[in-house]
């Protein structure tokens, strides 16, 4: 048993582990330039331990046959993570406005983080079962719309709608891969295309009606996205950012001398705010370096696609290149006025216990589809 777990370290990818390496020393240095002489200061080394501490956890997930977990348990992670989430609904904190977390005593826990992967390992189950066949509408995409959906709403009502998008991104995801017709796919892309056209025609032609439809912070943020100078006092975090990023130029204002960052103006900057600070403090060299490390990271997953005979290991991953893209997107382009500001980290580099839990998680079963797929 013993050699048989060193055989399955030795085949792990060691261009993801030196990333992940390089995204804990990069999260670390910047959280520790953000809060450094704050009320947050110390965080960095909070930090460390956690990234230690998923490591572990991360490898000891690898060695682990991800077949079993897909086969096995995925249904019943599912129900576990559905119960997660309604306790949140009636027994969760309420931080600023949004019940997302479970009050653990020594940390607290977002169930939103977990579900992500819950529901790319049910989702993967099912894809297997039709091995490869095109998907039918009624017997395969409503229950797996279904399965999506469920979670997609709880989070929603939270209110999360950063974390509930990436639930559709990941559905979007694994139907592509999982063969779903041509017909299907061009009808849910018209259903989007017609409900956001709609939606902005409403905003445009019946604000009144359309301002009882979203909710008040929804509604905030749609304003400051389409006209952050419509007002100043509900766009400033985004005009800041904005200002912030671009006055880092090309090789930015240098570590712990980004002006607004380190004179407060950038609210959770060491959280959901963190690409702010490597703008501001590292410019587009800085940036530029980070986005090269997340696309190597996606490529190194692609690659296991591409020779995974298993396909229930090729949906997984797709599911979480799906999650991983998409929370990559979107909290770069809140930041830089390209989508409305929504509360989600950025992978690996934002600070977060449930986060990086997730994302560590994440990349154990990843490594671990590597692993058994060489081994057969």
């Amino acid at each position: 048993m013993f050699f048989g777990i060193i055989d399955r370290l030795k085949r792990l990818d060691s261009v993801i582990i030196f990333i992940l390496l390089c995204f804990a020393a990069i999260s670390t240095l910047v959280i520790y330039s953000a809060t450094s002489g704050t009320k947050y200061d110390g965080l960095h080394i909070h930090n460390i331990l956690m990234f230690a501490v998923m490591l572990i956890v991360m490898l000891g997930l690898s060695c682990m046959d991800y077949r079993f977990l897909v086969r096995r348990l995925s249904v019943i992670l599912y129900g576990l993570g559905i119960v997660l989430l309604l306790i949140v609904m009636f027994k969760g904190m309420t931080i600023n406005g949004s019940k997302r977390w479970i009050d653990l005593g020594v940390m607290q826990f977002q169930p939103s983080e977990l579900a992500k992967i819950f529901v790319i390992l049910l989702l993967a189950r099912i894809l297997e079962q039709r091995n490869g066949e095109p998907l039918r509408f009624f017997r395969d995409l409503l229950p797996l719309g279904l399965i999506t959906g469920v979670p997609f709403l709880i989070i929603l009502e939270q209110p999360d709608l950063g974390t509930s998008i990436v639930f559709i991104c990941i559905f979007i995801g694994m139907l592509w891969i999982g063969n779903v017709r041509m017909t299907h796919a061009l009808s849910g892309f018209f259903g989007i295309a017609a409900i956001i056209g709609g939606m902005y025609w409403l905003y445009s032609a019946n604000f009144g009606l359309f301002s009882k439809i979203v909710k008040p912070h929804q509604l905030s943020r749609i304003q400051t996205f389409l006209d952050p100078t419509s007002d100043p006092d509900k766009s400033w975090h985004v005009l800041n950012s904005i200002r912030a990023v671009g006055a880092g130029q090309m090789f930015g204002e240098g570590f712990k001398h980004g002006q607004l960052v380190q004179k407060g103006y950038i609210p959770y900057d060491y959280a959901d705010s963190i690409y702010v600070v490597i703008g501001e403090e590292f410019g587009f060299i800085g940036s530029a370096v980070l986005l090269l490390l997340y696309f190597v990271l996606i490529y190194r997953m692609i690659k296991i696609v591409l020779t995974c005979p298993d396909l229930s290991g090729r949906y997984l991953i797709v599911g979480v290149i799906s999650m991983f893209t998409l929370q990559i997107f979107e909290n770069i382009a809140m930041h830089t006025g390209m989508m409305p500001l929504t509360g989600i980290a950025l992978p690996f580099i934002s600070y977060g216990g449930s986060s990086l839990m997730t994302n560590m998680i994440s990349m154990g079963l990843v490594l671990s589809v590597k692993a058994h797929s060489e081994a057969g």
